[in-house]
């Protein structure tokens, strides 16, 4: 055998582990670079080889150059139509009523929503399936987490605000008309999630771009994709619903205790902020997770977490799949310190008639904190208020 086919053989399975090394430590654009550049140094010794009168080796070569761009093709492909699986709703009742002006911005506004099935055992259609059939299902659903995603037009990192489920606002129909002051859990569950969209609207000012429902059950499923994820508990608390107690110290979430652990509201101090603190910090180490080097430069790995993800979404039908891919491909890269959490700004404690129990916003920090979002500036706000970012892993109860 030539020295030169011995080493042809032996290159293949050393380029292919450097290869997956640069991967999983972080290097997928130059790993690109390089998997293009064999590519065509495989046609290019193809041509080489051809000329000189040896067909076979010329033969050899071009099939492991269709056989790379191949298989590279076949998993982008993959990929994609995972993200082209994604349930959508028809979004057209938007078209209604009054909504806050569009602005020329490159922003993102995502509301950001949890659907919770209040009645697992009883069998139902789904939110999309609902939606579509045009009769939602008053209390079929509910959502005690809401969030407003906001990307800046630079793409520089993300802000998250959360909405107390217990927040007292004025709740609009999915039609865009004003149904009445309530908790802002109570849009979803009387009106939808385009009903709990018009209301976040009307709250803040914002015109909100696109929405995502994450089922909670399917979200379950994600902690097992990846593998779970470690809290810190700083205090032994038990949360008195569920009889769960949680010991200070580590923690590891995964399958149905990642879903106590956000649900929890219950023998926390400060209750239904502190449940929202804990969801936020959840959120934080699961993306921590997901965007790890080895998650997102492992194909089996990833395509497993891409998966898992996709299964538990539904979002509008005017998210396409591309603008999905060029959103994730503009945010490559992203670091976990420039994803930043906050929760809208509490002024008291309240009893209301019909309503009970509620929080009632500080309307003019409020205020301040949509104007932010609105222009892009949301750190100088939290030089303003440090507190209200979300606190460090360790000091989330």
């Amino acid at each position: 055998m030539k020295r030169s086919t011995i080493v042809g053989l032996v290159s293949v399975p050393i380029a292919i582990a450097g290869l997956y090394w640069l991967m999983i430590h972080g290097y997928l654009e130059l790993s690109a670079y390089l998997l293009a550049g064999a590519v065509l140094a495989l046609l290019v010794g193809t041509l080489w080889e051809w000329r000189h009168g040896h067909p076979k080796w010329a033969a050899l070569l071009f099939a492991g150059a269709v056989l790379t761009a191949g298989t590279v093709g076949w998993y982008g492909w993959h990929l994609n139509a995972k993200l082209d699986d994604i349930q959508r709703v028809e979004d057209d009742v938007l078209d209604k009523g009054d909504r806050p002006a569009a602005k020329p911005t490159k922003a993102l506004n995502i509301l950001l929503m949890g659907s919770d099935d209040p009645q697992r055992s009883v069998e139902k259609p789904t939110v999309a399936e609902l939606l579509a059939s045009g009769e939602w299902n008053v209390g079929a659903y509910r959502s005690d987490s809401m969030m407003v995603v906001h990307i800046p037009a630079d793409r520089s990192g993300a802000y998250v605000v959360s909405i107390p489920r217990d927040s007292y606002v004025e709740i609009y129909d999915d039609e865009g008309e004003p149904q009445g002051m309530n908790k802002v859990n109570s849009a979803f569950s009387l009106f939808g999630p385009f009903g709990t969209w018009r209301t976040v609207e009307n709250l803040s000012g914002l015109r909100l771009n696109h929405m995502a429902i994450i089922d909670f059950e399917g979200f379950r499923d994600l902690t097992t994709a990846i593998g779970g994820v470690d809290v810190y508990v700083p205090e032994t608390v038990t949360d008195t619903q569920t009889d769960t107690t949680w010991e200070r110290g580590m923690v590891h979430l995964e399958d149905e205790l990642a879903l106590k652990y956000v649900r929890m509201r219950y023998g926390l101090t400060e209750g239904d902020f502190d449940r929202v603190d804990r969801q936020q910090n959840f959120l934080r180490a699961v993306m921590a997770k997901v965007l790890a080097d080895d998650t997102i430069g492992n194909p089996v790995k990833f395509s497993n977490t891409l998966g898992s993800i996709t299964s538990s979404l539904t979002i509008d039908q005017s998210w396409s799949t591309g603008q999905l891919r060029g959103l994730a491909f503009s945010l490559r890269g992203l670091a976990q310190d420039k994803v930043r959490f906050m929760t809208l700004p509490f002024d008291r404690y309240d009893t209301v008639p019909d309503a009970g129990s509620v929080n009632l916003i500080d309307e003019a920090r409020a205020k301040e904190l949509w104007a932010a979002l609105a222009s892009d500036r949301v750190g100088a706000y939290l030089e303003k208020y440090p507190d209200d970012e979300l606190p460090d892993p360790r000091d989330v109860s």
